[in-house]
């Protein structure tokens, strides 16, 4: 990530930093997402930021901070929160879902509730929090500090910080969804099933989130690789690729892959088929393989002949996890292979 966004000037005030966890503050790991930041405070003040955005880790969204922080300055808020229009059943037990005033003002909200509040124009949908916030600096410091003194508290912006915040003070929701109804996107990829679910958007004809939007580039650092390359014109062993996204240093020998991502540096091998799949990179999969709605992790090699997705029964048997929503997943661990590919 930093290599991806090396074009930032740090004599401007611009950089990308990873921190790894730590144990500054305390003899404890993060235990929350509000001790996460805690016990960094002091890197975010050596930056003497006017304000700070806390940003979800497991959340995909095509987004514009400036329109956000500048709802934030205008609406005189000590914290704004991004939220979106989600449909109850969704929500129930995954999103914080709030309620607000007729100005956007928080009067209410709740960490993954099972029964969400609706929305009082659609009893179908609720607003959920996106994970998202802006604060004031100094306000954060301030509760940041109060919540660590707290005994009770989980160190956590859903369940501790916001709830005790938005008696007294002035926090507002920003509605994403207002912004623009053609550019919003955002899929939380928190479960396997999200996970497989967004990857397997990529693969329609016209995306949700287009790769190819000249608009909205993806910063990253990506390994030079060679083409995806399709081998084989035979009657019975044809090397192609069917609705999938196949990235660079692919090779598909003989084999069909249909509906499906294949990351970098996947080889799939003569008479095998892949189905409705995430295969991560560096993973191989021998000849004869079937493989449908299926999360293959990176560095796997599925051994020639193996069955997976295809029974329930025989993937746990084998060991695999699969979800509630009949996905399976499939860890070099899983197979017997050293985990430190």
């Amino acid at each position: 990530m930093v290599r991806g966004w090396g074009h930032f000037k740090k004599e401007l005030g611009e950089s990308v930093e990873i921190l790894p966890a730590s144990q500054r503050s305390s003899d404890n790991w993060y235990q929350g997402t509000a001790d996460a930041v805690f016990q960094n405070i002091d890197i975010i003040r050596n930056e003497l930021p006017k304000y700070v955005m806390v940003l979800s880790g497991d959340h995909i969204y095509r987004m514009d901070y400036g329109t956000l922080l500048a709802r934030h300055v205008e609406s005189g808020a000590k914290m704004t929160v991004c939220c979106m229009p989600v449909p109850i059943e969704e929500a129930a037990g995954q999103f914080g879902v709030m309620s607000v005033d007729e100005t956007m003002r928080i009067n209410g909200f709740e960490e993954k509730p099972e029964n969400p509040t609706p929305l009082p124009n659609n009893p179908d949908m609720c607003l959920a929090s996106m994970g998202n916030y802006v604060f004031d600096t100094e306000f954060l410091f301030e509760q940041l500090k109060r919540d660590s003194e707290k005994s009770d508290s989980d160190r956590d912006f859903g369940k501790d910080i916001i709830p005790d915040i938005i008696k007294d003070q002035p926090v507002y929701a920003y509605a994403f969804d207002e912004v623009d109804q053609r550019e919003v996107y955002w899929r939380d990829v928190g479960t396997l099933d999200s996970f497989w679910t967004a990857n397997m958007e990529l693969v329609q004809p016209v995306p949700a989130l287009n790769l190819y939007d000249k608009r909205w580039p993806i910063w990253t650092y990506q390994e030079q690789l060679p083409p995806a390359k399709f081998v084989w014109e035979e009657d019975n062993r044809r090397g192609a690729a069917i609705n999938s996204v196949v990235s660079g240093g692919c090779i598909i020998s003989g084999a069909t892959v249909r509906k499906s991502v294949c990351f970098s540096n996947v080889r799939v091998h003569s008479y095998s088929v892949v189905d409705e799949s995430v295969i991560l990179p560096d993973v191989e999969i021998m000849r004869h393989c079937r493989i449908r709605r299926a999360i293959i992790d990176r560095g796997c090699i599925i051994p020639e002949g193996m069955v997976i997705g295809h029974s329930r029964q025989d993937d746990e048997a084998r060991g695999f996890r699969v979800t509630e929503k009949g996905v399976t997943l499939v860890t070099r661990e899983m197979l017997g292979l050293p985990v430190g590919y």
